[in-house]
């Protein structure tokens, strides 16, 4: 099964697929040229069976950061597909050989659109996100998720926060198009610490009724995390209050948070 958006006025399309147990990739095709572009790369057989079903084929491949569960794939896509590779110049030595070495603040082309690279770092130390801003998309891998953000594997709170208010600053209308499936357990977690907030509850309903019904929550508006993302609202008093930490600046909310979630 995969989910695909609307082609755009400039001919986009953005496709959803789900590998692994709950891992997500992403195909970006452009019908005025044909050419398609994958982020993130899980399992081969997935992206090859919608590749072939649409008749695409890949010229592009970029990596939000060096989990295999993100990488494992570029090998054998590769031996069907004369792709370019693209990730960060920090994970070059644990990334699939890369043809194009990132860093933030990269801007580039992707399929005739413009692509931002910006620095992540938290879940892993080396993570980057990719912001399209005329597709109204970025993918933000293991870092900021919908409902939820990344464990800190590698990288420190601090880094993790700093990578969460860089993506709130996007556009609010900017789709999430997060790595995983992760949505409901973040929600239960969200709901542990505001169990009557309404915009919770009422998000809670709507994802659990897609669930239900074998629908991706992913991706999701930024506008929708701003205002219900635990994560991303660490600086709200309701928040602090709500974890006994009243007079906590954000930062030190986010890494209670955290901590918490990694228990939960």
């Amino acid at each position: 099964m995969s989910a695909s958006t609307g082609t755009d006025d400039k001919g986009f399309r953005i496709v959803t697929i789900p590998c692994l147990r709950d891992n997500y990739a992403f195909l970006i095709h452009d019908s005025t040229t044909n050419r398609t572009a994958l982020i993130d790369a899980p399992e081969a057989d997935p992206i090859e069976t919608v590749l072939r079903a649409r008749g695409w084929k890949l010229d592009a491949i970029l990596l939000t950061h060096h989990h295999d569960d993100h990488i494992a794939a570029v090998p054998a896509l590769l031996q069907n597909h004369k792709a370019q590779v693209y990730g960060a110049a920090a994970d070059r030595h644990r990334l699939p050989p890369l043809d194009h070495a990132l860093k933030g603040g990269d801007v580039f082309s992707l399929l005739g659109t413009p692509v931002e690279v910006i620095e992540v770092p938290g879940h892993t130390i080396g993570h980057i996100a990719f912001h399209l801003p005329e597709l109204t998309a970025a993918f933000t891998g293991d870092s900021l998720m919908v409902m939820g953000c990344g464990r800190l594997f590698e990288g420190t709170a601090a880094q993790m926060y700093h990578s969460l208010t860089q993506l709130a600053a996007l556009p609010p209308e900017t789709l999430i198009h997060s790595g995983h499936e992760y949505t409901e357990s973040n929600m239960r977690f969200a709901l542990s610490i505001l169990p009557d907030d309404p915009s919770l509850r009422a998000r809670a309903t709507k994802i659990a009724a897609c669930r239900a019904e074998g629908s991706f929550t992913v991706p999701a508006r930024l506008e929708k995390e701003l205002a219900t993302n635990p994560f991303l609202r660490a600086g709200e008093a309701q928040i602090a209050r709500a974890i006994d930490m009243p007079d906590a600046d954000p930062l030190r909310v986010f890494t209670r948070l955290r901590a918490m979630k990694d228990d939960f």
